[in-house]
């Protein structure tokens, strides 16, 4: 997976609710990692857990619509 492609991503997710609704309900990175490769974009469970923890809780909120991933989904 590139940086590109999960920055492509989380693009994607801001502009898009129904993504934004599919993420807020998946149970899991893997099913994160599932709604991006039927999205077209081919990042990986590891790349998303990189991004949450170099990512602030203020920028999950933006990207998600308000839900930000909590390490449990990991």
């Amino acid at each position: 997976m590139s940086e590109e492609q999960l920055k492509a991503f989380l693009e994607k997710v801001k502009a898009d609710t129904s993504l934004q609704e599919k993420i807020k309900a998946a149970a899991d990175a893997n099913t994160v990692v599932t709604i991006a490769k039927e999205a077209g974009f081919s990042i990986s469970a590891e790349d998303l857990k990189k991004t949450h923890a170099e990512l602030t809780v203020e920028e999950l909120e933006n990207v998600t619509g308000g839900t930000a991933w909590s390490n449990s989904c990991y």
